[in-house]
């Protein structure tokens, strides 16, 4: 492999791994706050799923993306792959997750919607079930 595609990769992995690590502790979070009682506490898990999603989550959505559109753009061969395919269908599901995820959460600190603990296990479990599907296909490429 060469340079270039090696330091894309790099980051596009550092990149996913901010995103997802940044949605599920954001879900962890959340699904505290529904059962906190203390507008203290909730201030303080409003202010903390905030930060998780604006700085941690959504930078590192913008640099899988850009990195992983660098690395296709050097190994255009990748294009012809099925497995990028079926990849970039659940890339486009995570996004769509994400952008529930955050906007839930904005309601929900709003104070427009009342969240269950349950709402918030469900996208847990859906963004899990997802970055191990992205894993199967990156890792094995089974077509």
């Amino acid at each position: 492999m060469n340079s270039p595609v090696a330091w894309a990769l790099v980051f596009h992995v550092l990149g996913f791994v901010f995103w997802i690590g940044g949605l599920l502790a954001a879900l962890q979070v959340l699904a505290t706050h529904t059962l906190e009682r203390s507008s203290d506490a909730q201030r303080v898990l409003s202010s903390l799923e905030t930060k998780l999603l604006k700085s941690i989550a959504h930078p590192g959505a913008a640099i899988t993306v850009m990195a992983g559109i660098i690395v296709v753009g050097l190994q255009r061969d990748y294009l012809h792959q099925a497995w990028l395919h079926a990849k970039l269908l659940l890339v486009a599901v995570l996004i769509g997750l994400d952008l529930i995820v955050t906007a839930r959460a904005r309601a929900f600190q709003a104070g427009r919607i009342k969240l269950e603990r349950q709402e918030c296990v469900i996208l847990h479990a859906a963004i899990s079930l997802v970055f191990l599907g992205i894993l199967v296909l990156v890792m094995i490429k089974p077509f």
